[in-house]
């Protein structure tokens, strides 16, 4: 598996922010522990954030004339977020060569809707790269499985009624944004309660799996969050850390060319809950 990494997402923070460098920066330092080696990444082009964002989206994040209480502007926050939806294309496109891919990058995306910043989230990476890779390649379907705690409503508006898009969400609810509570056109969204654990939950990732296998998808995006972990502290979740291996086990058993960005997770133990994952999808 590749793993696409730029210590330049280290790089910007807002004290006191749970979507902080140092929750990246363990999961590298863990993932290098283990003999991971990583891949540097570039930036993506704004061509490529102008398939599913509007000009005006672009050009507010290059200005930091948003407000969002969640989502800062920081100083060169606009280089950043290209950077890390760069990551998701480079990943993206690894699985053409057979491998499967992730991007170990920061900030997430699946909050980030065609015309907003929102939930720590500037540009949507993985929307980004599944709009590439349908545009270089005419005639597939892309499915977008999202295993973040939080519904990806960003991901879901962008891709509505987009016959080549399968959007599958597994969240917490109640929850943010409060989105997600009913499947609709193209997006499949399964809500669970809070407290959730892991026969349930994988129990109903087995029924979502299904739902994909039966779209035929030609390449599989994962929204890979891990604040589903039970000791997270913005979501109530019951998993385990051993649940992650479960988890990649029962998406590679899809045998679909497979890539997954990183989205959210707060917990100490992210370092752990994201290696797990990784090795279920390589088994």
């Amino acid at each position: 598996m590749k793993i696409f990494f730029s210590p330049e997402c280290l790089a910007y923070k807002l004290p006191g922010h749970p979507e902080s460098p140092e929750r990246i920066r363990s999961v590298y330092d863990y993932l290098k522990a283990e003999g991971v080696s990583f891949v540097e990444t570039h930036a993506c082009e704004e061509q490529d954030i102008l398939r599913v964002h509007s000009r005006k989206h672009l050009e507010s994040v290059r200005a930091g004339s948003f407000i969002d209480a969640d989502t800062p502007s920081l100083p060169h926050i606009f280089e950043y977020a290209l950077l890390s939806a760069g990551a998701a294309i480079l990943a993206s496109e690894e699985t053409l060569k057979g491998e499967s891919a992730f991007s170990l990058m920061r900030p997430p995306g699946h909050h980030a809707t065609r015309d907003r910043v929102m939930g720590f989230c500037y540009f949507n990476n993985i929307a980004v790269a599944a709009a590439k890779y349908l545009e270089e390649h005419p005639g597939t379907k892309v499915a977008i499985l999202d295993i973040d705690c939080h519904h990806g409503n960003g991901t879901e508006a962008i891709f509505l009624g987009n016959p080549g898009v399968l959007y599958v969400s597994l969240h917490q609810s109640p929850l943010y944004p409060g989105t997600g509570h009913e499947s609709r056109q193209n997006s499949l969204n399964f809500p669970l309660f809070p407290g959730t654990g892991e026969s349930g939950y994988l129990d109903t990732l087995e029924e979502a799996c299904g739902k994909i296998a039966d779209f035929h998808p030609t390449l599989l995006g994962v929204s890979a969050g891990f604040d589903t972990f039970q000791e997270d502290p913005l979501a109530q979740f019951d998993l385990r850390v051993t649940t992650y291996r479960k988890i990649g086990n029962t998406i590679a058993g899809l045998g679909k060319p497979t890539f997954a960005v990183m989205e959210g997770g707060y917990s100490p133990k992210l370092p752990e809950c994201v290696f797990e994952f990784l090795q279920g999808l390589e088994e």
